[in-house]
């Protein structure tokens, strides 16, 4: 059976390397981005780029969006859900909030149009190998039909319905920040304390301590290369949202809390806005007096 036409609106850090696994699959892809000077390079692999976003959308049977936040999202969505095709699907693969993925749903299922959404985890390197996680929130009738194409992305997983995709990647995004945060206390105790931080790593290789952000990111940290895969600024909009759909549970999540204070630091005040999120090392340095 052939692919459905599919148009990608946004190809940044994580857009760019997830359209050219679409196109190695052979999907019909047109693209789009702001700044299209971002997106002429995909033409060479067999994109069409557009102008506008409703050029790109024009005739797409799936539309998927990789933008920087909700609100922008939504903008977007209503923008352009009158013009969709009948039948067409809406896959927002951006990190947002859960109700902001409902009002999608909403503005969307006013015009025929099915949504999902379906956040990722992985950063650049998981983007560029087609390994991403992906956790999809919707109807079970319209993950089915956008499987195949989520497929050529990475690993999608069906967590429940509208919204629940968002609230899957808020946890992902706590795991992670916490995580960074000890990474960082760990690899700067064994600097400071003499142990070699490369071999700590591989000595933790395969035990209980050992994660993906353990050896990607404790590698990072003690090399200084903080060349951004996951931006601090965007760790800490995730972090915000987390701590927003807490509150609204009426829960506190103290942990999530200290590292985000310190995010936030990290970008206010360090510059670290455009760094990699495992730039919070230098953060956890600089409060320790030491020289970033």
């Amino acid at each position: 059976m052939a692919m459905e036409q599919v148009a990608l609106l946004g190809t940044g850090l994580m857009g760019f390397p997830m359209a050219r696994n679409l196109l190695a699959a052979n999907v019909p892809l047109t693209v789009w981005n702001r700044t299209q000077a971002k997106a002429d390079p995909l033409a060479a692999d067999g994109a069409v780029v557009s102008a506008t976003v409703a050029d790109a959308v024009n005739g797409a049977d799936i539309v998927i969006s990789m933008m920087s936040d909700g609100p922008t999202v939504i903008e977007v969505v209503s923008d352009v859900a009158p013009g969709l095709k009948t039948g067409a699907m809406w896959i927002d693969m951006s990190s947002t909030k859960p109700d902001e993925a409902r009002t999608q749903a909403d503005i969307l299922s006013a015009h025929g149009i099915a949504h999902l959404d379906a956040p990722v985890s992985g950063g650049t390197k998981g983007a560029e190998a087609g390994s991403l996680a992906i956790m999809v929130g919707g109807k079970q009738v319209d993950v089915a039909r956008a499987h195949p194409v989520l497929a050529t992305m990475g690993r999608p997983v069906h967590v429940g319905p509208s919204g629940t995709g968002q609230l899957s990647k808020l946890c992902n995004q706590t795991v992670v920040a916490v995580t960074i945060g000890a990474v960082a206390e760990a690899m700067l105790l064994a600097s400071k304390g003499g142990a070699d931080p490369a071999a700590l790593r591989a000595a933790l290789k395969g035990g209980f301590a050992d994660s993906t952000i353990l050896q990607q990111h404790g590698a990072r940290m003690t090399e200084g290369n903080f060349v951004p895969g996951g931006l601090s600024k965007f760790q800490l909009k995730d972090l915000d949202n987390v701590l927003a759909e807490a509150a609204a549970l009426n829960l506190s999540l103290p942990m999530t809390q200290d590292v985000r204070d310190r995010f936030s630091h990290f970008v206010a005040a360090m510059g670290g806005a455009e760094k990699d999120h495992s730039g919070l090392y230098l953060e956890l340095k600089a409060r320790n007096g030491l020289q970033t």
